[in-house]
């Protein structure tokens, strides 16, 4: 196997075994440690803590111990955030988010630093063309990675199966359920008994397990790169210092068109944390039981991969403008229903059905987003995806961190508005666009954006 590809193969399979126990653990940190809101809130500080990483942390950390090193370091956070579980407090669980956090922007850095390195090192021993090998290896890293999902919450439903139990909900627990919750630490608990502290250890244990065999793999697997040094330092020291980012993300501001997409940037954090945070705690794990987290993540993980490589493909037919307003009406749909419905267990094709509408409208909001930053700003890419890095983390610690204050219901109405105010923000984008262009070529619309996950 040439030996650039087996580097490629062993980060992706790393990052599948990292990515399986954390997208396991985001879904169930509302239901599975509901006291006090301890769950959402280690989700909040842990995107805060990623927004203070991506602004100054992954140049100084490449450049001081190089990709693999880095890569490696960055794992063992997502590992520390696994440990944090097992005895989870304020005191034990914050901290490891904050690690977590500040770990997670090097690590993504790191890897797409490598991917280039090592595509454009390839490219250049067989006479091929960087760009298309990048692409390439970028397109086998996301293939393999985007699995993730389904694995980590297949493992979680698995081992919560064991301890479910048979009993009839009564119809005053489930009263508690929806939109209209009643805002206790105990609703976790109404469809099923919580697991028992064996079943939840073996869970940690196995998602430890899974992190420690990533760390191994790219220690042991992955080849430092030595024979590109000097294409490594120059990428490294052509990566603009912290001020430098900071100042650029801040000046990228007085664009007019990247105010405008500040509400639609901050939404796609906003329907994510409302998801994993509250769809899975108020309606999932109160009607159904904890053990049904994981089916449901699946669903919506399986429809969102499916959906972007369908969306990503047909946009070029479409135009992004009525991909938008699809995903608007099915977002705007599945609110109103939210709102409505009152889950019963003898519903359960429908506990299925939101996710996956939910997974329809997230796959269009992230190619889209991105694709639209890329040919808007094809100038100032780098402080554009600053900026949509840092405001899609926004809306993370702002969904994660008003969850346990307030209802389900008003949560609701915030995202419709948030989503309302967005397509008149984003409409106004459009607005401005063509009437910018009416008089010049638009040759650059057609242009293909690749797309980078911020976790």
């Amino acid at each position: 196997m040439e030996k650039n590809l087996k580097n490629v193969l062993v980060i992706s399979f790393g990052f599948l075994l990292l990515f399986t126990a954390y997208g396991g653990l985001q879904s169930l940190q509302s239901s599975l440690h509901s006291e006090e809101g301890l769950g959402v809130a280690s989700l909040s500080v842990l995107y805060a803590a990623l927004i203070l990483s991506s602004m100054f942390l992954p140049p100084v950390l490449i450049k001081k111990l190089g990709c693999k090193w880095t890569i490696a370091g960055s794992m063992c956070g997502y590992i520390a955030f696994s440990l944090g579980n097992f005895y989870a407090s304020w005191y034990t669980l914050i901290p490891a988010s904050v690690i977590l956090g500040l770990g997670g922007a090097p690590l993504w850095s790191a890897k797409c630093t490598y991917l280039t390195i090592a595509g454009n090192s390839y490219a250049e021993k067989a006479q091929k063309n960087g760009k298309d090998v990048i692409n390439q290896y970028f397109g086998v890293f996301f293939l393999i990675f985007q699995s993730s999902g389904i694995w980590g919450n297949l493992i979680s439903s698995l081992i919560f199966s064991q301890a479910a139990t048979k009993e009839e909900i009564s119809e005053e627990n489930l009263g508690c359920c929806g939109a209209y919750d009643c805002m206790t630490d105990t609703t976790n608990t109404t469809g099923s008994t919580k697991p028992s502290n064996s079943l939840i250890y073996t869970l940690l244990g196995i998602y430890t397990a899974s992190g420690v065999l990533a760390v191994l793999l790219i220690v042991v697997f992955l080849d430092q790169i030595k024979s590109d040094q000097a294409a490594a330092e120059k990428e490294i020291l052509e990566t603009p210092s912290f001020w430098s980012t900071f100042l650029a993300t801040f000046q990228h501001l007085k664009d007019k068109r990247q105010c405008l997409l500040i509400p639609l940037t901050m939404y796609s954090g906003f329907e994510q944390g409302f998801l994993s945070g509250d769809y899975t705690k108020a309606y999932v794990t109160c009607a159904l039981g904890i053990h049904y987290v994981g089916y449901v993540m699946i669903c919506f993980s399986a429809v969102n991969s499916l959906c972007s490589l369908l969306f990503g493909k047909l946009s070029q037919y479409t135009g992004r403008k009525l991909l938008f307003a699809l995903a608007t009406v099915a977002n705007t749909a599945c609110i109103i229903a939210l709102l409505l419905w009152k889950p019963h267990p003898k519903q359960l094709a429908v506990f299925f059905v939101f996710p996956a509408l939910w997974g329809l409208s997230d796959a269009i909001w992230q190619t889209q987003t991105n694709g639209l930053y890329g040919i808007l700003f094809e100038k100032h890419k780098e402080a554009a995806f600053a900026n949509y890095r840092l405001w899609e983390s926004l809306g993370f610690v702002i969904a994660f961190g008003y969850s346990t204050k307030l209802q389900v219901y008003i949560k609701l109405y915030i995202l419709v508005s948030v989503l309302v105010l967005s397509m008149v923000t984003y409409g106004a984008v459009e607005y401005l666009e063509a009437k910018s262009s009416s008089g010049t070529p638009a040759a650059t619309k057609t242009e293909n954006v690749g797309q980078e996950t911020h976790m």
